[in-house]
């Protein structure tokens, strides 16, 4: 008698659980964690129309992954503006991110659940040339339909955690199988590569796409400091009080910028600044520095980065938000500090750490880290010099792979 494989069994299974899909989708949306309104596009049904010529389907699960998949779409979009974009995740924070950062012409969607039909209504829908998936989202039953389709696919920034790679262990038939079905292989970095390889993929080379973007443009400056300011970047709430704090309590206090997340928080700033008798302007009615320059502006981010002695990367100070990306002031030389909170760029901080080219603290410590770097500004230098050539490095590896993707869209292309 044949023993069924692992990965028929697996499709059994989630056929035979798939008329219960809607029901546990319909409680999720109850708890906040589907969008009530788009509940058929994790069933596989789109309420839009598929645009004629090729399509490319990029898929990251999260927040993180989504972000990284935003350079991959602005090339698509500049290089092969005929190709109409795809973009699925799997929350609806990564959603909303999307609907913001998503050039025009890109559609996003929900990935539907790995059920059987859910996969087959999607990828009939869509019919995708190329299919991009992010990291370690191995999906049996989309991949293996998006393949029999004749969909050419790609893993890239692919790693295995601890988990993953034990689980797919046990299963090395499925693992090569799943693995075999793709067309290029980028891994993550070295260890990633090799996990990979022993389970039968074939890796051809590395790139992470958290990385490959372009330093961030700026204007000449049109405000001077006596010395060069301590940037607070992209706080959120709950945050500013602790770096506003942080800051009162500085031995040697510099002129400090403080860069909200959301702009039209500035007014709220300026008040808790004064409050902690600072003085404090929004950027957006004044050009004369103060205590604290609370940054209400767009687009100057670049600007903030050339100018500031050191950089603190907001979002990682409390829970539940998950860092913010600390690749934009490397790439500008800016030295580093950043709460823990980072697990949307957990491989970005810890390559950089792992060069000696960021400080990571806790909240409590704040004050320290940036007393530190006021009192040693050549050590944040040279910080900031080895986080630049990482990220250089990493920068290099990420363009050529995303080459190597696009080149994949000409030979699918009519």
């Amino acid at each position: 008698m044949i023993r069924p494989s692992a990965l028929k069994l697996y499709q059994l299974a989630t056929g035979l659980l798939e008329p219960l899909a809607p029901s546990l989708l319909a409680g999720r949306a109850r708890q906040g964690k589907e969008d009530p309104a788009r509940l058929n596009e994790r069933l596989g049904r789109a309420e839009i129309a598929r645009p004629e010529g090729p399509l490319v389907w990029l898929h990251g699960a999260s927040v993180g992954e989504s972000l990284s998949i935003l350079p991959l779409v602005e090339r698509l979009r500049v290089e092969r503006p005929e190709v109409t974009v795809l973009v699925t995740s799997g929350t609806t924070t990564s959603a909303a991110l999307l609907a913001r950062r998503l050039p025009a012409g890109a559609i996003h969607q929900y990935v539907p659940v790995d059920a059987p039909g859910a996969a087959r209504r999607f990828i009939a829908r869509w019919k995708p040339s190329l299919a991009v998936f992010v990291e370690s989202e191995l999906w049996p039953n989309l991949l293996l339909e998006a393949k029999a389709a004749g969909t050419r696919l790609a893993l890239v920034s692919a790693k295995l955690s601890d988990k993953s790679y034990a689980g797919w262990q046990k299963r090395p038939n499925a693992a090569r199988q799943l693995l075999g079905s793709f067309d290029l292989i980028l891994a993550q970095d070295a260890r990633a590569a090799e996990r990979l390889q022993a389970l039968g993929g074939v890796v051809a080379g590395e790139a992470d796409l958290k990385f490959g973007a372009a330093p961030l443009p700026a204007m000449a400056p049109d405000i001077s400091f006596e010395r060069p300011p301590l940037l607070i970047a992209s706080t959120h709430p709950g945050e500013d009080e602790i770096v506003l704090d942080a800051i009162t309590a500085l031995p040697d206090r510099p002129p400090v910028v403080l860069a909200p997340r959301h702009v039209e928080r500035g007014p709220a700033i300026v008040e808790l600044a004064r409050a902690r008798g600072l003085s404090a302007s929004l950027r957006s009615q004044s050009r004369e520095p103060a205590d604290i320059l609370v940054a209400d502006t767009l687009g100057e981010m670049g600007l903030w980065f050339r100018v500031a002695g050191t950089s603190v990367i907001a979002g990682s100070l409390v829970p539940g938000i998950g860092g913010h990306n600390p690749l934009e002031a490397a790439r500008l030389d800016s030295p580093v500090i950043s709460g823990p909170f980072v697990e949307n760029w957990t491989s970005a901080f810890a390559g950089l750490e792992a060069a000696d080219g960021v400080v990571m603290t806790s909240p409590e410590d704040l004050r320290d880290a940036i007393a530190a770097d006021l009192a040693d500004p050549a050590s944040a230098k040279a910080r900031a010099a080895k986080a630049r050539a990482y990220v250089d490095a990493r920068d290099h590896e990420a363009r050529a792979g995303l080459s190597r993707i696009l080149e994949l869209v000409p030979k699918i292309a009519s």
